[in-house]
C-alpha cells in the first residue's frame, strides 16, 4: 500500500519531521512512504497512494501560503484517501494547533478521511495531529515515526 507524505520546508524542519513520520511508517508490514517536497512531487505516485499526509511549516499562526496555493490549484484527486496533518513551528505558541486545523480543513473539503491520532492510542498523544518544535525536533524523532506508524496502522485497517 503507497502513503505520500507531502509538505512544504524552508528551513529544513518540517523536511526532518517528514522523513520521522516515513521511518515509522516504513516498520508497518506492506507499507510503501514516500516523501515529496511541494516542487517535487511525483503525482502519480500520490495518486495511487491510498492515504496522504500533509506538513506545513507554521508562520502567523497558520499553514504556509505555498500549502495553501498547492490544495487551490493541484489536480491530483485527493477523495477517499485517508488524510493526515503535521506542523513545525518556531516556540509553543506559535499557532501550529491552527496551522493543523487549517489543513484538516482542506483535508475534509477534498473529500478525505481524517486521521487526526487522537488520544486513544495513550502516550504519545496526539489529539489533531502531529506538532514539532523547531528546538524539540530531535528530541521528539520517535514521537513522530510512532505518529506515522499509527497512520500507517489505520490505513492498512481501512484499505488493506
Amino acid at each position: 500500500m503507497k502513503i505520500s507524505i507531502i509538505y512544504y520546508s524552508q528551513s529544513g524542519n518540517t523536511a526532518a519531521m517528514a522523513a520521522d513520520i516515513a521511518r515509522g511508517m516504513a516498520g508497518v508490514e506492506g507499507v510503501e512512504a514516500q516523501c515529496f517536497a511541494l516542487d517535487a512531487i511525483d503525482a502519480a505516485f500520490v495518486q495511487e497512494s491510498c492515504a496522504v499526509v500533509f506538513g506545513t511549516p507554521t508562520y502567523y499562526a497558520n499553514t504556509c501560503w505555498q500549502i495553501k496555493q498547492w490544495f487551490d490549484e493541484s489536480s491530483i484527486s485527493l477523495a477517499g484517501k485517508m488524510g493526515a496533518a503535521f506542523a513545525t513551528a518556531g516556540f509553543l505558541q506559535g499557532g501550529a494547533g491552527t496551522a493543523i486545523n487549517t489543513l484538516n480543513d482542506h483535508l475534509i473539503a477534498k473529500g478525505m478521511l481524517v486521521y487526526t491520532g487522537g488520544c486513544v492510542s495513550g502516550s504519545p498523544m496526539f489529539h489533531l495531529g502531529a506538532i514539532g518544535l523547531a528546538d524539540e525536533l530531535r528530541d521528539k524523532a520517535d514521537d513522530f515515526a510512532a505518529f506515522g506508524a499509527r497512520f500507517a496502522q489505520m490505513a492498512v485497517q481501512v484499505f488493506g
